[in-house]
């Protein structure tokens, strides 16, 4: 390990303040997580974003590397969320005779789902005593990443801790799907893949997807409908509250 970090900081300096080595190391650290993720037999409680995020975690502490200098390396890869997030829009086509004959249900049931998952969050953290900007950064932690963060660019929150929500959120929310839905008998493919995209944005929707197609097509509309309703109501809200 001593003769790595040597070798790492031995590198020419101009390398290490090109964005390269923060995409070397992300790209590195999925496909770690995606190996492993495997070998574990593809655990529902433990998605391969949460295993990858670990690896970052150990080789930004090993090698000394500044979290700021990385974050702002690997926001070359941001780039690509949005169009990834868009992609989603063709298993949602292919399956679209399933969603129209349930568009009622959907349009009834996302409003009150969308705005209790911003509302608990925001609530929790205020009752602990959370700052506000750590409010206004938790309170999108069911919304996809893109939105997410432009919608913590008008109420004045934390990129970093929003990231952590988000990561925490979806993986939790697999797991609770996994752990609860078999109990309380919830075996409808199209119920399980909505809750998991309003709930669990694109990790529950990867989760929805291993299901089966159905599932995920569900788990893309949740999750589309979740950002664009979210986007729509949370800043105004935070307006509103924040001008009392």
């Amino acid at each position: 390990m001593t003769e790595l970090i040597q070798r790492w900081q031995a590198l020419p300096a101009h390398l290490l303040e090109t964005p390269l080595p923060a995409i070397a190391i992300t790209l590195l650290a999925f496909m770690l997580g995606t190996h492993v993720f495997r070998r574990l037999k593809q655990p529902s409680w433990c998605p391969p974003v949460l295993i990858a995020s670990a690896i970052v975690a150990v080789i930004l502490w090993g090698f000394d590397i500044d979290f700021a200098h990385y974050r702002e390396g690997a926001a070359w890869l941001m780039l690509l969320l949005g169009p990834a997030t868009v992609a989603l829009g063709v298993p949602l086509f292919q399956q679209f005779h399933h969603i129209r004959a349930l568009w009622r249900p959907v349009l009834l049931t996302l409003p009150p789902a969308a705005m209790l998952a911003a509302t608990y969050a925001a609530g929790l953290a205020w009752a602990l005593g959370a700052s506000r900007e750590v409010i206004a950064s938790l309170a999108p932690k069911s919304v996809t990443a893109p939105i997410a963060l432009g919608i913590i660019d008008q109420t004045g929150g934390s990129a970093s801790v929003l990231m952590g929500g988000l990561l925490a959120t979806g993986v939790v929310t697999t797991l609770a799907v996994s752990l609860f839905a078999p109990r309380l008998g919830v075996r409808d493919e199209r119920v399980l893949g909505f809750v998991l995209g309003i709930n669990g944005h694109a990790i529950g929707t990867v989760r929805a997807f291993e299901i089966s197609p159905t599932a995920g097509a569900f788990a893309s509309l949740g999750m589309g409908l979740t950002g664009i309703f979210t986007a729509l109501f949370l800043p105004l809200a935070w307006a509103l509250i924040a001008g009392q």
